[in-house]
């Protein structure tokens, strides 16, 4: 019902537009008693089968949200309902930023993809903190944080670690955001000199805490091999705690789409369908190069619960979608769920 009826109706509307509509109607309908029990009921897969223990933590299951969606933690308790093992937010930043100018998210219909350019736009960390005191579900929450806009990478830093002081006893690990293609000068974080004196920071940081959160890093899939080999470098060497793989592209190879639609489009990060094998590929690579334990999330093109099972056998740990959870609909982390689970794959 969702994609021969819901679908075609919200894709009548702007992308951005029709996120807001979807938050406001998940946030009244949550409220009435009753609805969440009712949604666990239709979409949640619950089997000891699923559970994951990585990062020191026990996932229920191995699917999750991924960043970009529910940025300002406005509706844990609500994705809570839908199955997932796991909701991160963010990218959330310091301060509060508007983000790039409007419009600025795009659907491609028939690449089953998206382009944004968001820009990091959020409520800043405090906002969010007020939320998450007060949310009801013990779902699993990472934080997804970025510098802000106006921030010099030379002070990056500063507002990671404020966004860790302000975010540590409310979330569960936190991810370092340096591979958005919308904030300028942001990927250059990803080089090796940068990356390894933050994230050794970003790590000391959480460590000096009473309870410390694992630290992970979130990169693209544009890396070349040499900036993959050096990725994991800084990984082992920081002593970081785990990896996503990845967050969207820049490419725009391979698409159905018209071209003079797409130039039309202009800059901004690809996700869905296109990415998958790029990602898959980044994450084999990854699992190759640091080793059978350490633990990688896979992110990017999940359109169907095989290509989560793909993520899977290429060496994720987890894996996270976004974009497929917009054109597939409520029911598409159900349908990963028991794939997993029927087929008793969840070892990488």
């Amino acid at each position: 019902m969702y994609k021969s009826v819901i679908r075609p109706v919200l894709f009548l509307f702007a992308p951005e537009s029709i996120h807001h509509f979807t938050f406001l109607f998940l946030k009244i309908t949550g409220s009435i008693p009753g609805v969440r029990q009712l949604l666990k009921l239709l979409f949640a897969v619950n089997s000891p089968k699923l559970e994951r223990t990585i990062l020191g933590i026990t996932f229920p299951n191995p699917v999750g949200l991924a960043a970009g969606f529910d940025k300002d933690g406005r509706l844990v308790d609500e994705l809570a309902a839908f199955g997932f093992g796991f909701v991160e937010i963010g990218t959330l930043t310091p301060k509060a930023q508007p983000g790039n100018d409007k419009p600025r998210l795009f659907r491609l219909p028939e690449d089953k993809a998206l382009i944004n350019r968001m820009g990091f736009n959020n409520g800043g960390i405090q906002a969010a903190v007020e939320r998450l005191k007060n949310r009801k579900s013990d779902i699993i929450v990472g934080g997804n944080i970025g510098k802000n806009k106006i921030t010099p990478n030379q002070q990056a830093v500063d507002d990671y670690a404020a966004c860790i002081d302000a975010l540590h006893p409310y979330v569960d690990y936190f991810v370092v955001n340096v591979s958005s293609p919308n904030t300028p000068g942001l990927r250059e974080l990803q080089e090796k000199e940068p990356l390894k004196k933050l994230l050794s920071d970003v790590k000391a940081l959480s460590q000096s805490k009473e309870k410390p959160k694992p630290v992970l890093l979130k990169i693209a899939p544009d890396l070349t091999r040499t900036q993959l080999d050096d990725i994991v470098t800084i990984l082992l060497e920081t002593k970081t705690d785990g990896v996503i793989a990845t967050n969207t592209t820049i490419s725009r190879e391979g698409l159905v789409t018209p071209k003079e639609v797409v130039d039309a489009i202009g800059m901004g990060g690809l996700s869905g369908k296109p990415v998958r094998k790029q990602s898959t590929e980044v994450i084999r690579y990854l699992r190759q190069q640091l080793g059978s334990a350490y633990p990688i999330i896979g992110v990017g093109g999940i359109m169907t619960p095989e290509d989560a099972l793909e993520k899977i056998k290429a060496g994720a740990d987890l894996v996270q979608v976004y974009t497929g959870f917009i054109y597939e609909g409520p029911g598409f982390v159900k349908r990963i769920n028991k794939l997993l689970a029927d087929g008793k794959v969840l070892s990488s």
